[in-house]
């Protein structure tokens, strides 16, 4: 299937940043305390946080995929969101904030302390190279989704649900700006002698990683706490609902999303008055049909028609 498809992909595009992000963050480790600069730690915090983060959303692809209990009727899909959320926390509490304390400390010290500038340029190129190498990866199944899609690829990652991916093109873009700026602070440090620019460079990393954090922070809370279907979305599920001829009028129109591809819609409607009891079933039967065909991630539907006499009659025994 399709789905299990994109989240082939998904965990293909993890596991590959997993990868790359523990090797760099490694190498970063080694390189900061050799070359004695605040702005590679900071990189190596950087890619220590992201390195987690994989591990969270591996983590989330396999948790999301147990079926629905008692407890947990509508599905685990949400679990993909929590997990994401909680990547967007560990980039600015592991990256951005201790990056700022590097950047802080770096600038306010005496500056006796030597950098070796070799061993700097030489982790910062090889992080570069390996950042470069996963970004690729992100950017390409982004852009073969958003082709399925028929939409843009900007306009898909913004829109986007699935938080796997995108959380990994945002870290890894965020990660190639980040080691430019750590080279940029290295590189001044070097020109002017003047250590505080590493400490600059680790400050920029800072505020770099905290809107990332708070860019993904967002939209994963907006899933979190029950955010609807896209606007063009509803309107196909409204068209569907109104096209039928058995439908007088459709009154209110619930959706939600449950997982990136999953969708719960619940709808109030008015019928004909003269439908029998096994016409309105029927009705709700195909409805439901036809609003799975129309959308597939139509998942759970909860119809709700009512007689258009006995509606007119509740609207007005609730105005007086």
């Amino acid at each position: 299937m399709a789905d299990s498809g994109n989240e082939g992909q998904s965990r293909r595009t993890v596991l590959v940043a997993l990868g790359a992000n523990a090797a760099i963050a490694l190498a970063k480790l080694v390189g900061g305390v050799i070359a004695g600069s605040s702005a590679l730690l900071s990189e190596a915090a950087h890619s220590a946080a992201d390195t987690m983060n994989q591990i969270f959303l591996l983590v989330s692809l396999r948790f999301s995929r147990r079926e629905p209990d008692v407890e947990h009727p509508f599905g685990y899909g949400k679990e993909r969101f929590f997990w994401s959320f909680m990547a967007a926390v560990t980039i600015f509490v592991s990256g951005a904030v201790f990056s700022a304390l590097q950047g802080i400390e770096r600038i306010t010290a005496s500056g006796s302390e030597k950098e070796s500038f070799g061993v700097a340029y030489a982790v910062l190129g090889f992080a570069l190279v390996a950042e470069g190498i996963s970004l690729a990866r992100a950017v390409r199944q982004t852009r073969a989704e958003a082709r399925d899609a028929g939409r843009g690829h900007a306009e898909f990652v913004r829109r986007s649900r699935d938080p796997t991916t995108k959380t990994v093109l945002f870290e890894d873009t965020a990660a190639v700006i980040g080691v430019l700026l750590a080279l940029g602070g290295v590189a001044a440090s070097q020109l002017t002698g003047n250590p505080a620019w590493d400490g600059v460079g680790s400050l920029a990393i800072a505020v770099l990683l905290a809107g990332v954090a708070f860019g993904l922070g967002h939209q994963t809370y907006e899933l979190l706490i029950g955010q609807a279907a896209d606007p063009e979305e509803r309107s196909a599920i409204e068209e569907v609902l109104r096209a039928h001829p058995g439908v007088v009028d459709v009154t209110r129109l619930f959706t939600m999303v449950l997982a990136p591809d999953k969708l719960l819609v619940a709808a109030h409607f008015d019928v004909a008055d003269e439908g029998s009891g096994d016409d309105v079933e029927q009705l709700t039967e195909e409805l439901e049909q036809e609003l799975r065909e129309r959308l597939p991630t139509v998942w759970q539907v909860f119809l709700d028609p009512t007689p258009r006499e006995r509606a007119h009659a509740d609207t007005v025994a609730g105005s007086s």
